[in-house]
């Protein structure tokens, strides 16, 4: 359920609906806007209980009850006045009005590779570097990634290139330790479905990058978000990275109609991955162009100074010449459809 109150409310008539809901057995999270606030109500059967709607309708601030029927309730539209604008620190902000560009290295390999990567992608207008130093393998022979290590790397090369970090944690066990290092925890693919982790990224105050399962429907990717959401952490972003299919031709199959219809059941931010989402660096340009289109809010592209002899993920890695050309083209786009690109902080 959601109660809508009248703009400019007083502060007790928030108070005396959320006090109602909690005497009634609801879990209760007020959310105040700039033009409305609303009182989010979880846990009760609304359709039983008729009189209880109309009897908050009654109430004379109260300007409208919702019933809500989606199994999500917090990360619904229907919850939020306003989209959720996450705010990361320097004037990055994820969901607002500007366009953010997230880049680099799939994985942290050595100081070198990700310092002169962060160097170019910095130049060319992310605001965001990735990079993996925990590493998920279908193999366990397969590179692992270098750990901490990697972490402090990440976070010494995007200070110096005045960058804010998004990296991947595995285990719930890890989410303090990489919450040291990184400003944006990413739960993976394999990962969207693992409770406990959710759960625990949900009691961080970082915000969370959440990965579409790879055979996920939408309701299953707002739902592994309302875990981390009833946990007490609503920074959210939601990001499409490609399905498994049918199709051999690519990697995954990235479905951009994500975007907008994830746009019309959630209040969140939309990231597309079209470097994990192709698996082919020749359409992470193509696929780019199309995400800001259909209206991403940001873009994680892999980039790296010689894909070629990358240990993980070279084919859809972009070459420092080609995430150059890129850029711009984007930026166009953007434009296009009213979306400047964000500029680094260090710029």
């Amino acid at each position: 359920m959601i109660v809508v109150l009248r703009h400019g409310c007083a502060p007790s008539s928030v108070m005396q609906v959320t006090e109602r809901l909690q005497e009634l057995g609801y879990e209760v999270r007020p959310i105040i806007g700039v033009e409305k606030t609303v009182v989010a109500a979880v846990g009760g059967d609304e359709h039983r209980n008729v009189d209880i709607v109309e009897q908050f309708r009654s109430y004379q601030d109260v300007e409208d009850v919702i019933l809500i029927t989606r199994s999500y309730k917090y990360t619904a539209l229907e919850t939020h006045p306003e989209r959720t604008k996450i705010d990361l620190g320097d004037g990055v902000v994820v969901g607002g009005r500007e366009v953010v560009m997230m880049a680099g290295p799939c994985t942290v390999e050595s100081e070198e590779q990700t310092f002169c990567t962060a160097d170019v992608v910095a130049r060319a207008g992310a605001t965001v570097l990735r990079g993996g130093a925990f590493k998920p393998s279908t193999s366990p022979y397969s590179f692992q990634g270098l750990g901490v290590e990697g972490l402090r790397i990440l976070r010494a090369a995007a200070d110096q290139y005045g960058l804010k970090v998004v990296t991947e944690v595995m285990d719930p066990r890890k989410v303090e330790i990489v919450s040291e290092y990184a400003d944006v925890l990413q739960v993976g693919t394999r990962n969207m479905q693992n409770y406990d982790l959710l759960k625990e990224v949900g009691l961080s105050r970082r915000a969370i990058l959440l990965k579409r399962g790879m055979s996920a429907k939408y309701e299953e990717l707002l739902l592994a978000a309302e875990y981390i959401a009833t946990a007490g952490n609503e920074r959210v972003m939601l990001c499409e990275r490609g399905i498994r299919t049918f199709e051999t031709y690519t990697r995954n199959t990235l479905d951009i109609g994500a975007v907008p219809v994830l746009k019309s059941l959630s209040h969140l931010p939309v990231v597309v991955d079209p470097s994990q989402g192709t698996g082919r660096r020749d359409l992470v340009e193509p696929l780019s162009l199309a995400a800001v289109a259909a209206g991403a809010d940001a873009l994680i592209i892999e980039v790296h100074p010689n894909p070629d002899q990358a240990i993980k993920d070279g084919p859809q890695s972009l070459t420092f010449d080609g995430f150059n050309q890129m850029v711009p083209r984007i930026a166009r786009v953007a434009d296009a459809v009213g979306r400047p690109m964000g500029t680094p902080a260090g710029t």
